[in-house]
Order: C-alpha cells, then sequence, then structure tokens
C-alpha cells in the first residue's frame, strides 16, 4: 500500500515521450507545430508510415499534469534511423521466404499445404492490435490523470511475443506477423532486440521456421533453387532507391531555417519572422512600412491626395499660431509634404534637412530706391517657419488616419454597390454623406445607418455571397427584427404619416439645404392606429401597441440618421462641458491628499479646459475605472437645443389634431434623443481620450527632447562635442562615512572603456575644531585624480546622502587644489581650472545596474560599479545612453501622468524625439560597426529601423568591416561590394551616415563627413570652386587630375573654408530655382557651414540638474507630494531640552526648535522633552520650511498647527467647483468620524504609521514584497491594524487584537490574529507571521506551475494548452487580486472538460487548499492531486 500510494507524490519532474504533442508557447499556450496524428482505434492501412505513427500513437499522452519540453531534433533523427532500419529488416524478411506462388513455380510446395487464393496483392498488411493494446490506447478518464508517468510507460515483456523454437514447433499463427508492436523507447528496443537474436536463429524464414522445414526442401535442392532464382540482392538498389524516395516524401531535405529551431515568439522578439526579413529586404524606409503595413491595399486616386492635403490642413491648421494670411501657404506647404512622403517615400529627417525651403514662407517686399544708398537691396524678404520638426510627424500621423478613413469609405462604398446592383435600390442619403465623411466616427453613423436601412438586404446578400461579408459584418446586439417588421408591415404607413422623414427633420436640423415642412395628417394619430388599414396582428393587434411602434420606428430612424448624429455631434463639441460626481466609494477613499481630490467637484469643464490640463481628464477616466467618481457631459443652454430641434421638427398648423401629432413627435424625439446621448457621450468620451492621451504623449515627447539635445559634457578649454574622460563615484544608498557603506568608482576613458574601478569607505573630510582627521580613503582619491587627471567628477546615488558625498568631494578638490587636463587659452597660454564636481542625472543608470546588458558588459562588476560605469557614460554622451535603453526607455518619468498613456503610444511618440536627435548629430558608419553603443542609435536613422539597421551592420561586415564613400552602401558590383540598403532606403540615411574624411585616402571624399546630402554635392564643389575663384578650365583640370572632390579637397588643404562667406546665396537660390524649379536656399546655408565645420555639434551644452530635479532624484519626491503645510510621519534621532532632530521617510533631516515641541497645556512647564518623546518614536510633523537644496526642513509639533489640515491649492473659478457639496460631504464625514471618532494613536515602533488603509497602500507601493506597515485600526482602541504588500497593487489588511492592554493607547501583550495566532509583541509578529507568509508567496511565485496572469487569462491559457494537447490534463497557479493572501489554483481535466479553480490560501509557513496544509509547494501539488482524484472517485460510486 505504501508503495502504491508513494506513485502519485513526485520529487522531480520526469520526462515522457511528447513526440506525438504539440509544442506550444510558455507565455500563450498557442500551439505551434503539429507533427502527426493519433489514432485511436483499428487502422486498415498498408503503408509504412502509418504503421510507425500508430505504434508511436499507442503510447498516446500519459503524463497527466506533467508536462515535457518538446522532443530534440537528435532524438527525432535517432528515431528516423530506426524507423528506417526496422522497414528495412522486415521487408528482407519477407522477401527472403519464397512466397506460395514462387514455391507453386518450382513445383516445391508442401503436399500437406493448401493453396490458397490470394485476393489481395501480395504485400498488402493487414494491420490489427491485441484487445491489450486496444485497451490501453482508449483515451485516459480523468481518474488518471494523476497516474505516474512510469507506471504508464512500463513495458509488460510477458504480452511480447514469444519466438518461435528452431525446430518449427509451437509456429505461431500465421497473421501473428501483422500485429502491431508498441513502439519502445531506444534502450527497451536494444535490449529486445538482443534477446530476440539470442532465442532464435541468425536466418529467420517463413513464418519464423528455417527454410527446409518451411519448403520440405534438403540443401541440394535449395542450392539448385538459388542457383535459378539467384540469392534476391540483385535488386537491392532498385530497393534502396524506392526506400530513399519513401524516406524524402515522408521527411522531405529542406535547410535548415530559423523557424524550424526557434518558437515563433522567440523570432518575433529577436525580429526574425518572414515578415521581418520582408521588411529588411524591402526597398521602402522600415517606419513607413511598418506604420502602412494595414493600408498596404489602400491606392489613393488623385483627387483623394487632393483631399487628403486639405483634409490635413485643416487638422492641422486651428492649432498653428500664425497669421491668416498664411493659409494658402500653409495648405501648399502641407500638399508638398505628403508628396515627399507618399510619393518620394522620404521620412521626417529627410524632409526637414534637404527640403526645408519648403517648409518656409518668404515674402519679398520691395524697396524705393535710396539715391543715398545705391547698393541697398531692392527687396527685403522676411521668412515665416510654417512647419516644424514636431508637425511633419503628425502629418505622418494623419496620412495614416486618412487612410484608414478612405479604406472604411470603400468598404462601405462596395457594400453598398452589392446591395444596390442586387437589390435595384437607391439610397440619396448615403451617397450624398459618404463621400462628405470626414471622421470615422461619421463613416460609423453611416454603416449604422446603412445596416438600419438595408437590413434584409445585406443579410440577403450575406446568404447568397459569403465570401464577401467580412468588412461590414451587422455588430451584435442590435434588435434589428422588430424594425424589419415595422418597416415591411402596415405600421411604417402611421410612420409616413408622421408628416416628415428623419432626414428631412436632421436636414433642417443642420441649417443645410432647403427647409422641410411637416404635414400633418387629417385624423389624429391615436384614431389612425387603431384602423383595419394599420393594425397589423398578431405582433400589433391594437391602436395603442401600433402607435407606439410607429413611435419608436420614428425614433430609430432618427437616432440612425447620419445627419442627426451630425447635428448632435457638432452640439456636443461646441457646447459640451464635463462634469465630475464622486461616488460613495469615492466620498470617503478620496480624501484631501488623494491625488484624485483634484477633481472630485470639478464642473463645468469646456473642452477647452480639457486641452490645458489632458492629465487631468485622464485621471478622472482612471478614477472612474475603479469606480471612485462618474463623469459626465452635457449640453449647455440644452432647453434651448431642444427648442431648436422641436421647431425643426413641429408642424406649424394650429389645431387639435395638429397638437397632437407633435405630442406624438415629442415623444419620439424625447425617444431619439435618449439613444442619441448615450451615443454621443461614449464617443465624445473615447475621442477626448485619446486627444488627451495624444497630448500627455507629445509633452512627454518634448521633455525626451529637451533630455536628448544635450552635448557630451565640455571640459574647459575644449570644443562642444569633445567627450570627457570621467570619474564617476556613487555611495548608493548609504553614507560617505563607515565601513558598513562602500563608495564605488569608475574611471571610464573617452572611448568608453571602463580602465580602472575600486571602492573606497570613508571620505569624510577633516575638522580640526572636532579633533577629527581625514578618512582613510581620502589619499587614496587625491591619488586617483592625479595620476588619472580627469575632466569631471561625477556623483549620485539613492538617498540624501549622496548631497553629503558630492559636498565632501567638492571640499577635497578644494582643498588639495586638484585640477583637470591643461589647455590653451585664448592667449595661446597653457592653464587647467579646478575639477568640477558635478551631481549626474541617474534615471539611465538605475536601469543599467541591474540590467542584462550591464552583466554581458561587465560581467564581474558589482552593481553599484555599473551604476557608476553608467554614471561615466551618461556625461560622455546622454544620447548614447537613452538610446541604449530601447523601449525599457517608457520605464524613465517624464512626467507624473505618463503611465496614463498606453505604452505603445508612449513609445511609438518617444521615438520620433530619438530620431529626430539622432539624424541631427548623425552616425559614424564605420564607428557603429564596431562599436556596439554607436550600433544603437543606427535604428533611429531616416529610412532605417532595428531590422535594416541590424541588416547593414551584416552587409558592411561582409564587405569587409569598412565603408570608405557612401556610394558604397548601395553596392559596387566592380569592387564586389553587396548591397547594403536599396536606392531609396539610402537615398533617406545617406547624408545621416557620415565617413571621417582621410586626406591619405584618395577615394575620399570631403563631403561624406557632411551633412550634405549627395545629391547636393555637385552644388558644394560649386561652391567651393567659386570661393576659390578657379575658372572652367582650372576646375577641369583639377577634378581630372585628382577626381571630383578635387576642388574641396584643395579649398580643406588651403585652409580657405571661411572664404565661403564672401558668396552670395541668394543669386544661387535664385538661378536653381528659375533653372531647374529647386528651392534650395536653405540647403545651400547646409553647405556652406558643412564647408567650414562638418557635422557641427549643434546641440545644447550639457545640463546640470536644476535644485527640483535633485531634490526629486535624492529624495523620491516632488512638489506636490511633500510641500510646505503637509503634515508627515517622522522618526525622532535625537532628543534634547531645545530641539529634536529627527528624519522623515524619504531621509531629509527635520529639525523641531525649541518652539515647536510642544503645545500641550497638560503637560507642566517642568517635564523634560525626554518624558514626553522619546528616541526612535515615529510622530505626525508639520512642515514649517524646506529647503530643496541643501535637503533639510524645519517641523512643527504643536497640536494646534497639527489640527489645521493641509489642502491642496486647487486654483479653480467658483462655477468650476462644487464647493456645496464639498461642505455638505465635509460635514457628513465629521458626523461619522464624531460617532466613531477616537484619540489618534501613536504607537513607539519603527513600522508604525498613522495611515488609514489607501495611505499605507499608497506607502508601501514603491516598496518591496513583504513590507510592512503597522497602524491605526477602525476597529477601535483594542485593534491595530498590519498592511502588507502582497505584490504590485495586492494588499492584505490583518486585524490583530490586542489583549492584556495596560491602557488605551498601550499596545496589548498578548496579540491575537483570526483568533488562532497568538503572539507576545508586534516584532514577532512582523517575523512569525507576517514574514513567514511573504516567503510562503515568494515560493509560490517561484514555482514553476505558478503564472503571472490573470484568473481569466490562466483559464485561456489552459483551454490553449488542451486544444494543442487533447489526452493532457494541465494545472496553474495564479494570484487572486481580488482576496489579498491568496491564489487560484486552475486545473483542466482534459480537452473538453470544464475549467475548474480552488482557493490557495497563504498561512503561516504553509498553504492551506481545501482546508488541508500544506509545508510546501511540491506537497501542495501531490495533496491536489490526491483530493481530486478521490473527489472524482466518489462521484462515480
Amino acid at each position: 500500500m505504501a508503495t502504491a500510494i508513494q506513485g502519485f507524490f513526485h520529487n522531480e519532474a520526469e520526462l515522457g515521450d511528447e513526440e506525438d504533442d504539440e509544442s506550444f508557447d510558455e507565455e500563450t499556450g498557442e500551439p505551434t507545430a503539429k507533427t502527426s496524428g493519433v489514432n485511436g482505434g483499428l487502422a486498415d492501412s498498408s503503408e509504412e508510415e502509418d504503421d510507425d505513427d500508430d505504434e508511436e500513437a499507442a503510447a498516446a499522452v500519459r503524463e497527466g499534469f506533467i508536462v515535457d519540453e518538446d522532443e530534440e531534433p537528435e532524438e527525432r533523427a535517432r528515431k528516423r534511423r530506426e524507423k528506417k532500419k526496422r522497414r528495412r529488416a522486415e521487408r528482407e524478411e519477407e522477401e527472403d521466404v519464397l512466397d506460395e506462388e514462387d514455391l507453386d513455380l518450382i513445383g516445391e510446395l508442401p503436399p500437406d499445404s493448401e493453396r490458397t487464393a490470394l485476393s489481395q496483392p501480395k504485400l498488402k498488411r493487414l494491420k490489427r492490435g491485441h484487445k491489450e493494446d486496444q485497451d490501453r490506447d482508449v483515451t485516459r478518464d480523468v481518474n488518471d490523470i494523476f497516474d505516474s508517468d512510469e507506471d504508464n510507460e512500463r513495458i509488460e515483456y510477458e504480452d511480447q511475443r514469444v519466438p518461435s523454437r528452431p525446430d518449427g514447433r509451437n509456429m505461431r499463427d500465421e497473421f501473428e506477423d501483422f500485429i502491431e508492436e508498441d513502439e519502445l523507447d531506444g534502450n527497451q528496443r536494444d535490449q529486445l532486440q538482443e534477446d530476440l537474436e539470442v532465442a532464435r536463429p541468425a536466418s529467420k524464414r517463413y513464418g519464423g521456421v528455417p527454410p527446409d522445414v518451411a519448403t520440405g526442401l534438403d540443401e541440394s535442392a535449395l542450392e539448385d533453387m538459388r542457383k535459378a532464382f539467384g540469392e534476391g540482392d540483385e535488386y537491392d538498389w532498385a530497393l534502396a532507391l524506392e526506400e530513399q524516395a519513401e524516406d524524402q516524401e515522408l521527411y522531405p531535405e529542406q535547410q535548415l531555417e530559423l523557424k524550424d529551431v526557434f518558437e515563433p515568439s522567440q523570432l518575433a522578439e529577436r525580429l526574425l519572422t518572414d515578415e521581418d526579413n520582408l521588411i529588411r529586404h524591402t526597398d521602402e524606409p522600415e517606419r513607413f512600412q511598418i506604420g502602412r503595413k494595414p493600408y498596404k491595399h489602400v491606392v489613393l486616386l488623385e483627387e483623394q491626395t487632393k483631399e487628403e492635403a486639405l483634409w490635413i490642413s485643416n487638422q492641422m491648421w486651428p492649432t498653428k499660431r500664425l497669421d491668416p494670411d498664411s493659409r494658402d501657404a500653409f495648405d501648399k506647404s502641407v500638399a508638398k509634404v505628403l508628396e515627399f512622403m507618399v510619393t518620394d517615400e522620404c521620412e521626417v529627417p529627410y524632409i526637414f534637412q534637404h527640403r526645408k525651403d519648403y517648409l518656409i514662407h518668404a515674402t519679398r517686399t520691395p524697396q524705393q530706391f535710396d539715391p543715398s544708398n545705391p547698393s541697398a537691396p531692392k527687396f527685403i524678404v522676411t521668412a515665416e517657419k510654417l512647419l516644424n520638426q514636431s508637425d511633419l510627424w503628425d502629418i505622418f500621423e494623419h496620412d495614416l488616419r486618412f487612410r484608414a478613413l478612405v479604406d472604411k469609405r470603400n468598404a462601405l462604398e462596395r457594400t453598398y454597390d452589392n446591395i444596390k446592383t442586387t437589390g435595384d435600390i437607391q439610397d440619396t442619403v448615403f451617397e450624398e454623406m459618404l463621400p462628405a465623411a470626414e471622421t470615422m466616427e461619421e463613416v460609423q453613423d453611416i454603416q449604422d445607418y446603412l445596416h438600419f436601412t438595408f437590413s434584409s438586404q445585406l443579410k440577403d446578400f450575406a446568404i447568397t455571397n459569403p465570401a464577401t461579408n467580412g468588412h461590414t459584418r451587422q455588430r451584435p446586439g442590435s434588435q434589428r427584427t422588430m424594425y424589419e417588421r415595422i418597416r415591411n408591415g402596415r405600421v411604417y404607413n402611421l410612420v409616413r404619416a408622421f408628416g416628415i422623414s428623419a432626414d428631412a427633420f436632421a436636414q433642417n436640423a443642420l441649417k443645410k439645404g432647403r427647409q422641410q415642412y411637416t404635414e400633418d395628417p387629417s385624423v389624429r394619430p391615436d384614431e389612425m392606429a387603431d384602423t383595419d388599414l394599420l393594425l397589423d396582428p398578431p405582433d400589433f393587434p391594437t391602436g395603442e401597441l401600433v402607435l407606439r411602434a410607429a413611435k419608436a420606428m420614428f425614433a430609430e430612424e432618427i437616432a440612425m440618421s447620419p445627419k442627426m448624429r451630425k447635428v448632435m455631434r457638432q452640439a456636443y463639441y461646441a457646447t459640451g462641458v464635463f462634469e465630475c460626481f464622486r461616488t460613495e466609494k469615492g466620498l470617503r477613499k478620496i480624501d484631501e491628499r488623494h491625488p484624485y481630490y483634484k477633481f472630485k467637484y470639478l464642473r463645468n469643464q469646456q473642452f477647452s479646459d480639457i486641452a490645458r490640463e489632458p492629465e487631468v481628464y485622464l485621471r478622472m477616466l482612471k478614477a472612474e475605472e475603479e469606480g471612485l467618481v462618474e463623469v459626465k457631459i452635457r449640453l449647455q443652454n440644452r432647453e434651448q437645443f431642444l427648442d431648436r430641434l422641436r421647431q425643426d421638427l413641429y408642424s406649424d398648423n394650429y389645431s387639435e389634431v395638429a397638437d397632437a401629432w407633435n405630442a406624438a413627435r415629442r415623444e419620439a424625439l424625447a425617444i431619439a434623443l435618449a439613444k442619441l446621448d448615450k451615443i454621443m457621450v461614449r464617443s465624445v468620451k473615447e475621442n477626448t481620450k485619446s486627444f488627451c492621451e495624444d497630448k500627455v504623449a507629445k509633452t512627454c515627447r518634448e521633455e525626451f527632447s529637451n533630455k536628448l539635445d544635450q552635448a557630451p559634457y565640455k571640459p574647459k578649454g575644449m570644443v562642444l562635442g569633445t567627450v570627457p574622460r570621467v570619474l564617476a563615484l556613487s555611495n548608493g544608498a548609504g553614507s560617505s562615512g563607515g565601513s558598513q557603506n562602500a563608495i564605488c568608482w569608475a574611471w571610464v576613458e573617452e572611448d568608453g572603456r571602463v580602465l580602472e574601478n575600486g571602492k573606497f569607505s570613508d571620505l569624510r573630510t577633516s575638522d580640526p575644531d572636532r579633533n577629527i582627521n581625514d578618512g582613510q580613503d581620502v589619499a587614496a582619491f587625491v591619488e586617483l585624480v592625479e595620476r588619472r587627471k580627469p575632466d569631471v567628477i561625477g556623483v549620485s546615488g539613492f538617498s540624501v546622502e549622496t548631497r553629503t558625498l558630492y559636498e565632501q568631494l567638492k571640499e577635497i578638490v578644494q582643498r588639495e587644489d586638484l585640477r583637470g587636463a591643461d589647455y590653451e587659452d585664448e592667449d595661446g597660454k597653457e592653464r587647467s581650472d579646478k575639477l568640477e564636481v558635478v551631481i549626474v542625472n541617474d534615471e539611465v543608470a538605475r536601469l543599467y545596474q541591474t540590467s542584462e546588458r550591464a552583466n554581458v558588459d561587465h560581467p564581474g562588476f558589482a552593481p553599484l560599479t555599473k551604476y557608476c560605469v553608467a554614471l561615466a557614460k551618461y556625461l560622455q554622451n546622454p544620447m548614447k545612453e537613452y538610446a541604449a535603453c530601447g523601449k525599457d526607455i517608457v520605464s524613465i518619468s517624464f512626467l507624473p501622468s505618463q503611465q496614463l498613456v498606453p505604452t505603445e503610444k508612449m513609445l511609438k511618440h518617444l521615438e520620433t524625439a530619438m530620431v529626430d536627435m539622432v539624424n541631427l548629430c548623425g552616425v559614424d558608419i564605420n564607428d557603429a560597426v564596431g562599436d556596439p553603443y554607436t550600433a544603437n542609435l543606427l535604428q533611429y536613422v531616416c529610412g532605417l529601423g532595428p531590422r535594416k539597421a541590424s541588416q547593414l551592420l551584416k552587409t558592411i561586415n561582409l564587405n569587409g568591416g569598412v565603408v570608405s564613400t557612401r556610394d558604397e552602401l548601395v553596392g559596387d558590383p566592380d569592387e564586389g561590394k553587396l548591397p547594403a540598403v536599396g536606392p531609396r532606403v539610402w537615398s533617406n540615411c545617406a547624408s545621416f551616415l557620415f565617413i571621417e574624411f582621410d586626406t591619405s585616402e584618395p577615394s575620399s571624399d570631403y563631403l561624406d563627413n557632411t551633412r550634405v546630402h549627395p545629391e547636393d554635392y555637385e552644388l558644394g564643389r560649386k561652391m567651393a570652386a567659386d570661393a576659390l575663384e578657379l575658372d572652367e578650365e582650372d576646375i577641369a583640370a583639377e577634378v581630372e587630375e585628382n577626381g571630383p572632390g578635387a576642388i574641396i579637397r584643395k579649398l580643406i588643404k588651403d585652409d580657405a573654408q571661411e572664404k565661403v562667406n564672401d558668396l552670395v546665396l541668394e543669386e544661387y537660390a535664385e538661378q536653381l530655382e528659375t533653372r531647374f524649379n529647386q528651392r534650395k536656399r536653405a540647403t545651400l546655408e547646409t553647405i556652406r557651414a558643412e564647408l567650414q565645420v562638418p557635422y557641427e555639434e549643434l546641440r545644447r551644452n550639457f545640463a546640470l540638474l536644476s535644485t527640483n530635479e535633485t531634490f526629486t532624484m535624492l529624495t523620491g519626491e516632488t512638489p506636490e507630494s511633500l510641500s510646505v503645510g503637509m503634515s508627515v510621519p517622522v522618526s525622532l534621532k535625537r532628543i534634547s531640552d531645545h530641539e529634536i532632530n529627527a528624519k522623515l521617510d524619504c531621509g531629509i533631516d527635520g529639525l523641531v526648535p525649541d518652539g515647536e515641541i510642544t503645545d500641550r497645556a497638560d503637560v507642566p512647564m517642568d517635564v523634560s522633552v525626554r518624558q514626553i518623546f522619546s528616541l526612535h518614536q515615529t510622530v505626525q510633523a508639520k512642515i514649517l520650511d524646506l529647503d530643496r537644496r541643501m535637503l533639510k526642513a524645519t517641523l512643527t509639533l504643536r497640536e494646534s498647527s497639527l489640527r489645521r489640515p493641509w489642502r491642496p491649492n486647487n486654483e479653480r473659478m467658483l462655477e468650476e467647483w462644487d464647493e456645496k457639496q464639498e461642505e455638505e460631504d465635509r460635514e457628513s464625514l465629521q458626523v461619522k468620524n464624531n460617532i466613531t471618532g477616537r484619540t489618534q494613536r501613536v504607537i513607539k515602533h519603527p513600522l508604525f504609521r498613522p495611515f488609514n488603509s489607501t495611505q499605507a497602500e499608497e506607502f508601501l507601493g514603491s516598496q518591496g514584497r513583504g513590507d510592512v506597515v503597522i497602524r491605526p485600526s477602525s476597529k477601535g482602541s483594542d485593534h491595530l491594524a498590519v498592511t502588507w504588500k502582497v505584490s504590485d497593487n495586492v494588499y492584505q489588511h490583518i486585524d490583530v487584537l490586542e489583549l492584556d492592554k495596560e491602557n488605551e493607547f498601550s499596545v496589548g501583550k498578548t496579540l491575537k490574529i483570526a483568533g488562532k495566532y497568538t503572539y507576545s509583541d508586534l516584532d514577532e509578529l512582523i517575523v512569525n507571521h507576517v514574514k513567514a507568509m511573504a516567503r510562503k508567496v515568494d515560493e509560490m511565485m517561484g514555482h514553476e506551475k505558478y503564472r503571472d496572469l490573470t484568473l481569466k487569462d490562466t483559464e485561456r491559457w489552459l483551454t490553449t494548452y488542451t486544444e494543442a494537447n487533447p489526452k493532457r490534463s494541465v494545472y496553474n497557479f495564479c494570484l487572486n487580486d481580488k482576496y489579498p493572501g491568496y491564489f487560484y489554483l486552475v486545473f483542466k481535466a482534459g480537452q473538453h472538460a470544464h475549467v475548474g479553480n480552488w482557493p490557495v490560501k497563504v498561512v503561516p509557513n504553509a498553504f492551506e487548499c481545501q482546508r488541508h496544509p500544506y509545508p510546501d509547494m511540491r506537497s501542495l501539488c501531490n495533496g491536489f492531486k490526491l483530493l481530486f482524484q478521490n473527489m472524482q472517485n466518489g462521484k462515480r460510486r
């Protein structure tokens, strides 16, 4: 029994045979490939391959919940060879034996053998299995899902067929050879083969009987037969070819591809899919290919191209603050940019750099001739910049949106044409509105109208043409059946009797076209509805139902009218206001310190207000998702708007009948407006959300551009752009002194190599007054600086102690007169300046220190040393450090509200900022080949992307690893150079990939080292020739002797670059525009600048951190989260009679001066401060003053000050804030607090915080898993609450009952949790209860069966997996975020079983499942299997 029970438990994962299982993706559970099917029953096939497949299928899937890896390629190859060998042996076995026809032919058929008439071909095989084999092939029952793999895969040798004896006795049945054997693994098959070889003679013959016995011939007769018929191996070569053909058919030989080795998800992650390869080799900018991918099939006609240009101009013009007279020039500029993008496929940086003249509007104002100044210009030229680089990216995005719009319009038009031709219908509303639709909302309105009006025709067409019903499928949930019945029945006559159609009414409301008038019938609507002509039983048997149906139909037609929706949309965008209303849940949860309080009572927000503060609206929607507020939109002056609509709908007649009809129209209009309001509110909220997300993302883009727009730190006396040598230090989160806090440092050369690194333990400077000497490492630091001669010292860290280290280093530099490298001043004298110590922005370094990239770059370095390396490289080139972050760039904080923007949208905007700056600076292509950090920039070069950049580097390496000229990038067949990029991509990227000019290399071209595009090289050479004042003969001679670049070489050699400043470029520009219709004025300026300084550094100087930025970096606090007037918890560090030194949670030192310690009336004057407060006590204090530069605060502990709550400064106008509701809620909460009010408890424990549950969760949000806060409980003075972090956004609140309390404010000597856990003090409770549970959570989340997914996603994963592996069962664990401290055990026992889940509770040092405790995960898994199996067995009984 013990052995049987032991089989249910596993100590380690056992490897099973999964050759029949589909492989699946570990992340998604999607099936990736399937090698063969499973045949569970008897088969009647003669194919050898089917035999082998069935033998393998006999082992099926037996592992239960154990999942193995897919077979390795070597294993598949081994099995293939074994199958081949077995087939050959079986064929030889059959062919070596003479069949009855052969024996009959030679007349040697044994007399006791009866002649058998063969009805099947000679090689036809009958395949069937033993009954036991069939039983084993039956799909496993749910009771077997927990069986051990070894039990299921054990080979029963007693069931194997016993070899026949050589003497012919115990001969097997003649069909026994055709019974399929189970597929054995390699070791079992080899052992069985050896056993069979021992048990049988060397030569097996007919039926396993020796040939003399089988044929009745003696040896001499057999020899004669062999002479007559041969040995039977004459045609082995043909059989081998046949076997080879079979193998090729079964396993076609093909070149091993990446998709044969890697999972699809891995290929997609590494950009190695077939689609990625297509992007690599298509001669089109990569970002264009990715952006336009959904619209490849959209081809814009000429009139649509013109429409697009005007459409984009209309979208952008309201946001441009340009002179109204510039509108025409603006439209032309947008059209031209669109032409460059669409027709010429030029990317944004190319247009901005080389087509800049089309982005500027220049006007020439003639001047009167001045005799006193005859050389004065005849015209004054004024230029206005129409489009900036950000606008160009907007045009690209608008182009994609317009293509989506055209695509949907085309789909609708095809649908309409289909039903128009088949149903012989025509709709003027559709034909009028579709071409005029300018937004996706308007197109959606038309689609809804089409499906409503022609629902039956669309259904008929879908039935007759199912293949063409893909684009306009009706959305589910809409009730069209009733409206179809009304439209096709008698009731619709009453709808017509309303006297005006829905379209005519909408046209009146739209104020376009001729006014449509309403006509009244001669009888009342209720009387008309009750006539036999309109009654339509059984659906509408009474007049009341008929009238109600007619109103509903008329209301629906109004609601579905595209024109009416346009009227409503215009009204909402023109007069709509947003208002925020707190819910009951938000009433208590959103207190005055909550970030949502800013809009808790916000009212009357117009669209202009939302545009100014887009992050506020996004937070409102976030709060609405959390159920804390409700965001509503209402129309201002709604009654006036309704009155106008009624006037457009009502008839002008005065009679009782007219009044009755107008009343019916009013009711129908109310029904329609109720529907339209819902549609409009949903649409407006979504559009506004998208607008605000774009606005926030653009603001983040601007912030990122500012971070990128800084050159390397400029050492004094050096040229801007010079890379400095850096010594970087950091004390991490510790102090600058003491052996326990190491100060790591790294020395980084200008080429990025880390030549030296180490640690200091004490850099404290001396203080003679206090008799303190220098720290032990001060001398070593001075020696290091004097030996290495850095250009700058960089410092950063994770705490306010970094400020102390910074001050100490500055003092050492000043005292020891440490100086940087020598340089020449303006007078040509050698001099040096004192080293500058700077605090470095560490946002990139924090990401780098624990990244995989850091482990690859510096595998032996400590994390803090890697942090120092990143600090140094940030000083050397911030742009390269940001580029190396890749997609992790979204982890850097640009705005507090950036988390409200979807990651993909944020990445897209940040990428455009990186593209702009990389192309401004250019990339040395040869440096990129050898330096991975520089290579990271290539993907942002114009025309390239991550795929094309990798292909570019690969091709350059194939070409020799060096690029001599830009022309080489498109290939050179004469030189054997492969093309790295296509001509169109080369045109985009050429000017942004520069090659250092080498005067000693004849093929080196100076212009290849500039921002000048190759298409403008001739202009540059012409300008150089004119600057040198060379005539045509001199130019021709120079070019003939030294090549096309000879003129510029001469200009450089003669050091005459400044002569180009004497050229009059206006004349050049006029000639180019007149002769060649090319606008090149700005291009000529670029050429002149580049001829003097190639690729000059155009970025701003390195930006040092501001006081607020340093404060936020070292404390994690912002001006919004920590400011004067706030009450914060502080820990008391030193107490004297006249002052108290404290420390805030963020690390800032606080000082409580004498007069701010206490003002309690019950405290006598002679009582010492130490009797009131104790060391390490946590108390509430109010900030009186905050020195953000020195990181110090002045505090007060006076209760009178603490009683005055801090309130955020909401500068709102009176009508924008509901002060009445705010005061009512405050009074309501005060009443509730008075009912359950208690004196605020203060407990002397380092983990105690005077928080409520929301504040505790916010405090723990940035902490690690398992961190704890002890806080007051709302259940009374004999309770405490302990909040600990289970996982991100999951916190468990534990109620602690206090017993044996000395007084109301002391902590109980006995602490009980849930009535069964007892502890003597808080420290024991934290260690033995909370930390013990945290360890169990870590164990659960680290287990192989845990999935970091939601319950629904985990169920979906299990379902996908069992669909890929039908006979397998699987289970996983996932977090229960609704009940902190619980996990879900989710299981699915086979493909057709329902997905079930059990709760698993985490308790100290154990897991509880179905009320059974389990000490660890292995016990939990095995216990689950036993419980599940017992439950299934119980159901069967």
